[in-house]
């Protein structure tokens, strides 16, 4: 039994947001329910990644769950449907689906609201109708919001020919992604810490916030868990700059094998076992029993990057007052991260985990208004 799940329940009557029997809920509470959905998502995400002609996809013609969709993307990219485009449909409709439901949870909160509308247009309009259409143009085809090393194959030969190769347009994605990653996410990391792109542009973080809202309180809050996850998204990070390095080597000298690694191995290695596996398989298909961010707490890099910056650069914070603490539990129930905020709280201390996402529920769920989202001196929790 989790050990907030007493106190989170007795203390519900205090906040403003309910639990509404999570812990009672066998969907919620890893029963039955939630081990069904979690191998019906992950068989799905194997499918589209690896089996998609068992959805239907075929090159001489769809059937089956793809073919559903050949008319939409006719209409949309004059071209049959893909396994990734049925993917992109059913991913940014759940966000939008699950994204009204989670804004009617927490209509109280201005910022709740704003945020989550955030997400939902970033997923809608960047990472899904202007890709497509760049591509029904015959255009290079970009999520201008995603950005290395989130976007790991940013610099792939083939991506960098791609851009290169396609005019103005391509050279300006080119730029535009170098900008992302050296210029424009360290100002905004520093201003905003990394939940200007983890909770209100990234598409992870957007179907996590949504979609794995009911299983957020299942987060892993044990010392064990929080030094796995610094263990393993660290390694990560360390692989895919690693990774990086060799492919813009190989991209310039036309030389593959440096030392005992060969460049376009390590990249096809990253690819199928982070980009595919971690990211989608486990990421998304483990939301019913290890909680909504498994992906972005212990195999994220660009979450690593971010956290750095976050907990050593940055002016954002989340602020407490132990002495009006009452150890209700509910902020560390909220916190899908893995934070134990409770404990900061009861000691007054500053919440300076660098995994933490600056979502602000911790705040919002709090009955004695202990916790506070900042950046500088301007509480952004403050209701006008």
């Amino acid at each position: 039994m989790n050990q907030y799940q007493n106190l989170s329940l007795t203390s519900q009557s205090f906040g403003t947001i309910r639990n509404k029997g999570v812990w009672h809920n066998n969907l919620t509470n890893r029963g039955i329910p939630a081990w069904i959905l979690a191998l019906l998502l992950t068989a799905f995400y194997v499918m589209i990644y690896f089996f998609p002609a068992a959805l239907g996809y075929h090159e001489s013609g769809n059937t089956g769950l793809i073919a559903l969709f050949d008319p939409l993307s006719q209409w949309i990219k004059q071209k049959p449907a893909t396994q990734w485009f049925v993917y992109g449909v059913l991913y940014t409709l759940a966000i939008l689906i699950m994204g009204f439901k989670f804004i009617r949870k927490y209509k109280k909160s201005s910022y709740q609201r704003i945020r989550t509308f955030s997400v939902m247009f970033f997923q809608l309009c960047f990472a899904f109708i202007v890709p497509e259409l760049l591509e029904r143009l015959q255009q290079p085809s970009m999520d201008l919001k995603n950005m290395w090393p989130l976007n790991y194959y940013f610099f792939f030969d083939w991506n960098l020919d791609k851009l290169l190769h396609s005019g103005s347009l391509g050279l300006f994605m080119l730029f535009w992604g170098i900008a992302l990653i050296v210029i424009i996410s360290p100002i905004l990391t520093y201003f905003f810490g990394k939940r200007w792109y983890c909770s209100w542009v990234c598409g992870c973080g957007a179907l996590a916030e949504t979609v794995g809202d009911p299983f957020r309180h299942l987060s892993d809050k044990s010392i064990k868990a929080w030094k796995a996850e610094r263990w393993i998204v660290h390694s990560v990070l360390v692989l895919v700059v690693i990774m990086t390095a060799m492919v813009i080597y190989t991209y310039i000298t036309g030389r593959s094998q440096i030392l005992f690694l060969n460049s376009y191995s390590m990249r096809e290695w990253y690819g199928f076992y982070i980009g595919a596996i971690f990211s989608g398989v486990i990421g998304v298909g483990f939301y019913p029993l290890m909680g909504s961010r498994v992906w972005c707490r212990f195999g994220c890099p660009m979450a690593a990057i971010l956290g750095i910056q976050q907990k050593f650069f940055s002016r954002f914070r989340i602020t407490t007052n132990g002495g009006q603490c009452i150890s209700c539990g509910q902020c560390s129930n909220a916190c899908e991260m893995g934070i134990d905020v409770r404990q900061y709280a009861e000691k007054g201390q500053n919440i300076v985990r660098a995994s933490c996402v600056g979502c602000g529920l911790c705040a919002e769920v709090c009955p004695r208004g202990v916790l506070k989202l900042e950046n500088g001196s301007v509480d952004l929790m403050q209701r006008v």
